[in-house]
């Protein structure tokens, strides 16, 4: 209802004009009230609706998974697509209705509310303190006497200028009241009329969407039915099927559910036994067996990857055990351990048996003609456990290395019977054997040798590398270097009683090891030699700290020599790392020819043999020092007690320091600085070998004589490879210790990781150089 109060009864101030008024003031505050009630409930919609959005939007990302889970079924997943993509759309509807909304009814009404309505409380503010400023006047000029003149003019002109304040308000104020009486109609309707055609545009949109998306729901209606049909039909053959299989009779034939033969993929026999474990508790646990490409293999879980129980079974017996308490169990019994198994009934035991020894049979039968007829790269010994691609990955990397490492001279035979195609090797004395002398050096212990398989085994490339700087020609040169003198013959293959003998001989007691004269300490002449560089590179090393380089010597001042050391030679070519060691730079080139001749002596200490070639990165001179009975964790007094595998890292190469530490090197052993190998690797830069050491159990967390573990050095030096290589590890190492997995190697992205690392540092170096190449530009 329109309000409106005439200017003229303004002037008077007469009753009629303050019962206007009165009314008006009523309505206004009436209005507020629906106003401030109507924005609220607005807001509230509008909250409720962003809601019903984000609630809607996550029931759309669920239909979307759905699609995707569902990828094998075309006719699911496009429709489950189309109509999340629809979904979609409405709710970006929703939202712009809903800002929409917000713009129409709540900013707009909140204005007016606000603006307006303001300015009429504030008119009226003022129209009432003037009335009551008049009144006042009013009745202090009737209480003024009349002989007190002064007082009657006084009052006349407080009452003239009193009235003439309130006429000006008060026509101020009856505008305000007629101008906000007019507005509000029309603020009141455009809010409306503008969140009415919000809607409009909403169903408009949601409208046409539908109709495109119409026809195909249709068609997907006729299709749903003929699904139906489809599905009755199917179950129906199901149901007969069903009851066809449960009428067969199984009771004298039930083994045959046990076990399956699977001739096409060379699966002899299948099926699940007991296997008797090898700890202190002989505890029993049913696992699946397979009998394929001449081996045992089980799995515990179809996605695991087969354990192999005989790598080869030309080599073992099978036999029945009636000694033990359980029934129908058998014995596969290898030269290297034996294996109890126990079947669920006799006849599935007497099929096991006879499926080994037939097995057995035809494995003798093709090994004459298998190394003629089938080429190295799909021989049967490197053939894949099952048809995964895991298998097959795993296949591939085991022939690479095959392959590799039998391309170094004297590789191609056993290196202790002469067997062609030797497929064991033994990593920490580079290498390779015929799967029965592998079977004698499992047997010697992994402090004298450990065995790997060329073709089952998954190998490091640091341990590939390792093995193609050896091999056969270089370790018998040296452990059987006496053999012709002491007129002792090599047993031939197949005589496996002369073979234990022999290596026992060969590599326990070192009798065919040319055992010269070695002195404990070197001759004065070369003690001059090795003091007078030893201060300089003890002064050398304990400066060197954080990010610290070291420069080679221009081209023309070093120069090759004939002792295996790695230098720069005349023509500018650099074969030396940019960033050494100071062990050699701060030697002069007198001196160090010296000391290369000290090197090649026959009166060397053998500790200090191994210390001086593993810095020249030497393999074949690292072994015969242990083969003369090197400490391989011997400490030079001479300078700060730095061992071999510090020399190693000072070197800067990684296959010498794999080489250390599989012959049983201590990776936390440290100098007189308090630096073991990871504060020295991590000094210099050298992201390979910090990488390899994190993965042979270095600790992180010790800390030099100057309070510093590796971590803060490599923080200080920012080598961001390092740094992130030695978060990962303590993270990891944290995460393992926080579950109670002591012991395990971590999760699959940290060892994704660091195999990535050590994939660059052997075989793309560069990419890891990129810290020390950036340090020298500046």
């Amino acid at each position: 209802m329109k309000m409106t109060v005439d200017f003229e009864e303004c002037l008077k101030d007469s009753p009629r004009f303050r019962a206007a008024l009165e009314e008006v003031e009523g309505d206004v505050a009436e209005l507020e009230l629906k106003l401030d009630k109507l924005v609220k409930l607005c807001i509230a919609m509008i909250d409720t609706g962003k809601a019903f959005c984000v609630a809607n939007k996550q029931f759309m990302n669920g239909i979307r998974d759905l699609a995707q889970y569902s990828s094998n079924d075309a006719v699911v997943e496009t429709s489950l697509t189309k109509f999340s993509d629809s979904l979609q759309e409405m709710i970006n509807f929703h939202t712009i209705l809903f800002d929409q909304t917000q713009r129409s009814i709540k900013a707009q009404l909140q204005n007016f509310v606000k603006e307006d309505l303001r300015k009429f409380k504030d008119a009226k503010k003022q129209f009432e303190k003037v009335s009551e400023e008049k009144e006042n006047a009013l009745v202090k000029n009737a209480q003024v006497q009349r002989n007190k003149q002064h007082e009657v003019e006084e009052a006349t002109n407080i009452l003239t200028a009193t009235r003439k304040c309130f006429r000006h308000i008060a026509l101020d104020y009856v505008l305000q009241i007629n101008v906000l009486q007019s507005k509000r109609r029309s603020e009141i309707l455009k809010s409306m009329l503008s969140f009415m055609y919000a809607h409009l545009a909403f169903f408009h949109q949601g409208y046409d969407l539908f109709s495109e998306l119409g026809p195909y729901m249709k068609d997907l209606g006729a299709q749903l039915d003929r699904l139906v049909v489809d599905a009755a039909k199917e179950k129906r053959e199901m149901e007969q099927k069903h009851s066809t299989i449960q009428q067969k009779d199984f009771s004298s034939d039930d083994s045959k559910l046990e076990y399956n033969v699977d001739a096409a993929n060379g699966i002899v026999m299948e099926g699940y036994l007991f296997k008797r474990a090898s700890n202190a508790f002989k505890t029993w646990n049913r696992r699946w067996f397979s009998i394929q490409n001449n081996q045992l293999v089980y799995q515990k879980k179809f996605k695991d990857n087969p354990t192999v129980v005989v790598e080869d079974l030309r080599l073992c017996t099978v036999k029945h055990c009636e000694d033990i308490e359980r029934r129908f169990c058998f014995e596969v019994v290898s030269p290297t351990k034996s294996c109890m198994l126990q079947a669920d009934s006799e006849k599935l035991r007497q099929a096991w048996i006879k499926a080994v020894q037939t097995s057995i049979a035809t494995a003798y039968r093709e090994k004459g003609d298998e190394s003629e007829k089938l080429d190295k790269k799909s021989s049967p010994s490197t053939g894949s456990l099952d048809s995964g691609n895991e298998s097959k990955d795993k296949s591939l990397k085991g022939e690479s290395a095959l392959q590799r490492v039998q391309c170094i001279p004297g590789n191609a035979s056993c290196c202790d019977c002469g067997l062609a195609d030797p497929r064991w090797a033994s990593i920490n004395l580079g290498i390779t054997l015929c799967i029965e002398c592998s079977g004698i050096h499992r047997s010697l212990g992994v402090h004298f040798s450990k065995v790997r398989s060329l073709t089952l085994d998954t190998w490091e490339p640091e341990l590939l590398k390792l093995m193609c700087e050896l091999g056969n020609d270089v370790i018998n040169r040296v452990y059987e270097a006496k053999v012709e003198k002491m007129g002792i013959k090599k047993p031939q293959p197949g005589q496996r009683q002369e073979k234990e003998t022999y290596i026992k001989a060969k590599y326990v007691e070192r009798k065919f090891v040319d055992k010269y004269s070695i002195s404990s300490s070197p001759p004065e002449q070369e003690k001059r030699i090795v003091s007078k560089s030893c201060e300089e590179k003890r002064l050398s090393i304990s400066k060197l700290g954080p990010g610290d380089q070291v420069r080679v010597p221009p081209p023309s001042s070093v120069k090759s020599n004939d002792s295996g050391i790695q230098q720069i030679s005349d023509d500018g070519r650099e074969s030396l790392p940019s960033t050494v060691s100071a062990n050699s730079l701060y030697e002069t080139e007198g001196e160090r020819q010296d000391s290369s001749v000290f090197l090649d002596s026959k009166h060397l200490n053998p500790g200090l043999q191994l210390y001086r070639a593993s810095y020249e990165k030497n393999l074949p001179k690292m072994a015969e020092a242990l083969a003369h009975g090197a400490d391989v964790n011997w400490a030079n007094s001479e300078e700060n007690k730095a061992t071999p595998l510090i020399q190693a890292v000072l070197g800067g190469s990684l296959v010498t320091c794999e080489f250390l530490l599989q012959n049983g090197a201590n990776v936390n052993q440290r100098d007189v600085q308090g630096r073991g190998p990871l504060h020295h690797a991590t000094v210099l830069g050298h992201t390979g070998q910090v990488c390899l050491f994190l993965k042979r159990g270095a600790n992180q967390h010790a800390t030099d004589e100057e309070g510093k573990d590796p971590l803060t050095i490599a923080v200080e030096a920012a080598n961001a490879d390092i740094v992130t290589l030695l978060r990962l590890a303590r993270m990891n190492e944290e995460m393992r210790e926080s579950e109670g997995l002591y012991g395990q190697p971590g999760d699959e992205t940290y060892q994704d990781i660091f195999r990535d690392f050590s994939q660059m540092a052997s075989n793309n170096p560069e990419k890891l150089n990129r810290f020390q190449q950036d340090s020298q530009k500046f």
